[in-house]
């Protein structure tokens, strides 16, 4: 009788060593947070301060910026400069984005408008508004008139250009519907055209801001006699790193904070939007 061989079972394939090691290090040790290269970094800085290395009237050693901020917070003199700061940052901002909305609307809904108002301003939109500090003086003075107007002068671009760009590229199909319904043109402005330039509106609201710090730093520096600018210049003088550290993380934690602000702005009043979410 004869009797059918059963067929060997099939060998495991060996892969080569040099795959094995790649994906042993691809299932190695996870990546670390994203914190610790900070943390890496004020190491480095605080060795580096404390072994002499970096001398204190370069750059002031952490524990002495950190030990600084919360004298200058117990005193209240931190609070009373971001006051100050605060205050010229909200009468430009208040300033310019009445001029950029302004403008924008006239620009962008009228011909004429368009015709005489944007010709000139994409001009003065070429200079670089920073520059402009000379001819401020001279004509300003060295008061807070130069600070706010420098402040001004920087949010109100931003604002003209978004809104202008936005109202001029609104949905053809949206303002027929509306004319067929017989929408007057005050109701296209308030339920068709605004709603829809809103989004862009509000990045030139963050982009403005961005540059309102900017120029507060800028225009602070023009002999000012309080805020956050002055504390920094007086801080020069005597080379106390610490205090100007102190006075730029301000300045940088201030501009975080007003941009956290407006997002959260931009995520209720476009709640509408599909696919806006708030982060």
């Amino acid at each position: 009788m004869i009797t059918r061989a059963e067929p060997a079972p099939p060998q495991p394939q060996r892969r080569p060593k040099a795959t094995q090691a790649v994906e042993g290090r691809r299932r190695g040790l996870p990546p670390p947070p994203r914190w610790v290269s900070l943390v890496g970094i004020l190491a480095i800085w605080q060795f580096a301060a404390a072994s002499g290395v970096l001398p204190p009237d370069k750059l002031a050693a952490p524990s002495v910026i950190a030990g600084t901020a919360a004298r200058l917070i117990a005193s209240g003199e931190l609070a009373e400069a971001i006051g100050v700061s605060l205050s010229r940052v909200g009468l430009g901002l208040a300033l310019g984005l009445s001029a950029g909305v302004l403008a924008g609307i006239i620009a962008g809904l009228s011909r004429w408008g368009d015709a005489l108002l944007d010709p000139p301003l994409q001009a003065l939109r070429t200079l670089p508004h920073l520059g402009l500090v000379p001819l401020f003086i001279l004509w300003f003075g060295i008061g807070e008139t130069p600070k706010v107007l420098l402040i001004a002068l920087g949010v109100a671009f931003p604002i003209y250009l978004n809104l202008y760009s936005a109202i001029r590229s609104a949905d053809r199909g949206l303002l027929e519907a509306a004319q067929v319904n017989g929408l007057t043109r005050r109701q296209k402005l308030a339920h068709v055209i605004l709603p829809s330039a809103t989004p862009q509106a509000l990045v030139g609201l963050r982009q403005g801001l961005a540059i309102a710090w900017l120029s507060l730093i800028v225009g602070e520096q023009i002999n000012a006699e309080a805020g956050l600018g002055y504390l920094i210049n007086n801080a020069r003088e005597f080379l106390l790193t610490d205090v100007v550290v102190v006075g730029l993380l301000v300045y940088a934690l201030l501009g975080l904070g007003t941009d956290w602000i407006v997002r959260i702005i931009e995520g209720r009043a476009l709640r509408w939007r599909e696919g806006t979410t708030l982060r």
